[in-house]
């Protein structure tokens, strides 16, 4: 049992809905990412994905994008992502993060080193975008073997054909992309999602949570009603790109957590 795990237990057991928050590790500096990262768990949030950043990131949109170039030109590395962890653990050893990112910094620090620092550093799950399940081998079979959580991304693209597959080695949560494009794409619509995730949900016991296009508190709980919680990213990070006071930043994912949850 991951804190993953032992999280969606938990809201089970009180009838409550997932919301998960996405900010880039040391975006816009790492004094400010991480003070909005300590207040996340006071701010309502349930798992928190702490996102790597990288040189090419492909499935992501444009503001996700310029928060890894503020932080790569900032001096954000790999390690100092997870020193960023150790710090926040140093205060919170309950709240699941989820390192999400792409394989090239991972591959090149090498899997073995990398997952043995991540897992001591305080990581509880991954989400590589560029990782097919052809590769599990690579990473995600390695992961789960040293009690990380690998979860993977579903699509509107991923038929029936396609989705077994896709959950074979999945675990932690399944993250359904509500929206095809990248991050920050067309707002994602409750009545398209509900048949969906009820797909995915009938091929699997795990918890689907729902990302992309969500903006607002109604839509978070629009989301959250049809699935087991939602995702927002590119609408936090938007508002930390816009240079706002970390309270203010805090205070609207206080107003999206509590849509979620009132779902």
């Amino acid at each position: 049992m991951t804190r993953i795990d032992d999280t969606f237990a938990r809201l089970r057991q009180s009838g409550k809905k997932a919301f998960v928050s996405y900010i880039m590790a040391g975006d816009p500096d790492v004094p400010t990412a991480l003070a909005v990262m300590r207040g996340l768990p006071g701010a309502g949030v349930d798992i928190i994905e702490l996102g790597l950043p990288f040189t090419d990131p492909m499935a992501d949109g444009s503001t996700i994008q310029l928060a890894g170039q503020r932080a790569l030109e900032g001096g954000m590395t790999v390690d100092a992502t997870l020193q960023m962890v150790r710090d926040f653990r140093a205060g919170d050893q309950v709240t699941p993060i989820v390192l999400m990112g792409y394989y090239n910094p991972i591959y090149a620090r090498g899997v073995d080193l990398f997952l043995n620092q991540a897992i001591a550093a305080g990581i509880d799950g991954l989400i590589v975008v560029d990782l097919p399940p052809e590769e599990d081998a690579e990473l995600c079979i390695p992961a789960q073997a040293a009690g990380l959580n690998f979860i993977r991304l579903a699509t509107p693209t991923t038929d029936a054909k396609r989705l077994p597959t896709v959950l074979r080695n999945t675990s932690g949560f399944v993250y359904y992309v509500s929206v095809t494009g990248t991050t920050g794409a067309a707002a994602a619509q409750a009545g398209d999602v509900a048949p969906e995730v009820a797909r995915i949900k009938a091929s699997t016991d795990l918890p689907v949570i729902v990302g992309f296009g969500i903006n607002t508190p109604d839509q978070a709980r629009g989301i959250a009603s049809v699935a087991d919680g939602c995702v927002v990213g590119s609408a936090i990070v938007k508002e930390i790109g816009a240079g706002k006071p970390v309270a203010e930043v805090l205070a609207f994912v206080a107003s999206l957590a509590a849509g979620a949850h009132s779902a």
